[in-house]
């Protein structure tokens, strides 16, 4: 069983449908605490290490093989805190980073949240000396997008994230920095590759549950 770590109720159907389309009978068992983003947000990520230490024990208990954080805020957190979970524990954007950097060393970050700016920058800049590899990251916050999630405008989020990847033309790769961004990789119209996190990220993580 691959337990996942939301903090967000709408990332449950995307990660099944996900599932359900390249892992078929792979047990999820999903673990929602939107405090967790909106306490990381206010205090700092390492402000929730200890709630996010307590989720990965329950998760354990209860018979996860592998454990995948699918916020890029306290991804960095949930990887540090796995350290002692006794099963992988995945930040879901880490493939994605790797990828961005084999890309090209030009890298654009879109985000929606302020706050998953500087966790997806150090990850990027980390996959980068880890392939020896030059990197450039430029960031942006998508104005008026989060609102736009919070209120359930999904809709309209997607289109405000599609509408900023398509304003990027000096870069080598695009990465939207949050999961819930993804559906705008397939809306952009830009002719610059534009990286989404699930996808590969919950790939890596069935994999870790099966080795595990």
């Amino acid at each position: 069983m691959l337990a996942l770590l939301h903090t967000s109720s709408m990332h449950v159907p995307v990660f099944d449908a996900l599932r359900d389309e390249a892992h078929p009978g792979l047990e999820l068992r999903h673990h929602v605490d939107a405090e967790l983003l909106d306490r990381a947000r206010r205090d700092g990520p390492e402000a929730v290490t200890d709630a996010v230490r307590a989720v990965l024990r329950r998760a354990v208990a209860e018979g996860a093989r592998a454990v995948l954080c699918t916020c890029s805020t306290i991804g960095a957190v949930a990887e540090a805190a796995g350290a002692g979970a006794g099963v992988p524990v995945l930040r879901v954007d880490r493939p994605m980073a790797a990828a961005a950097v084999a890309a090209g060393p030009r890298v654009a970050v879109l985000a929606a949240v302020e706050s998953t700016l500087a966790p997806t920058v150090a990850l990027i800049e980390e996959e980068a000396r880890r392939a020896g590899r030059p990197v450039e990251v430029r960031t942006r916050v998508v104005d008026d997008a989060w609102s736009r999630f919070e209120t359930g405008d999904t809709e309209g989020y997607v289109k405000r994230v599609a509408e900023a990847a398509d304003a990027v033309t000096d870069a080598d790769v695009i990465v939207l920095a949050q999961a819930s961004m993804a559906p705008a990789r397939e809306s952009a119209g830009t002719a610059v590759p534009v990286l989404a996190s699930p996808a590969p990220g919950l790939a890596a993580a069935a994999a870790a549950a099966r080795l595990a």
